[in-house]
């Protein structure tokens, strides 16, 4: 993970550590969408919040603070890659900070013993 975070803070793109009590608490991120050119306005957004540490609004901070840094960088719109349609907290969190549902892959990640559908969400930045 230090690795991760080394790697997308050298390219420019904000890495958030949430501590609660000298604990990581969560974590958010943004990172290229994909790598050519003309997706250099676009970012994704990955969030992780521990669960010991859910239902305190640390997701709803951490993204807030994620969507205003990539705004303040230039980044013009802010994709998210939900890998589990029953995933229902990570859709409401999205959906409360001005994220719409446009589109739905069925079936196409595989884990813990089931297949998983991806939600596409996306915001306008700025």
């Amino acid at each position: 993970m230090l690795a991760k975070m080394e790697g997308l803070l050298e390219q420019g793109y904000p890495f958030l550590v949430a501590e609660v009590d000298n604990q990581v608490a969560g974590y958010a991120y943004a990172s290229a969408f994909r790598p050519r050119e003309g997706y250099r306005f676009l970012v994704e957004d990955s969030i992780y919040v521990a669960a010991d540490f859910r239902g305190r609004g640390i997701a709803k901070l951490l993204m807030q603070t994620l969507i205003e840094q990539c705004t303040a960088l230039g980044y013009r719109q802010m994709i998210a890659v939900i890998g589990d349609s029953a995933n229902e907290p990570s859709i409401a969190l999205h959906r409360q900070l001005g994220f719409e549902q446009v589109g739905l892959l069925p079936n196409v990640g595989y884990k813990f013993d089931r297949w998983l559908d991806s939600v596409l969400m996306q915001r306008a930045l700025g």
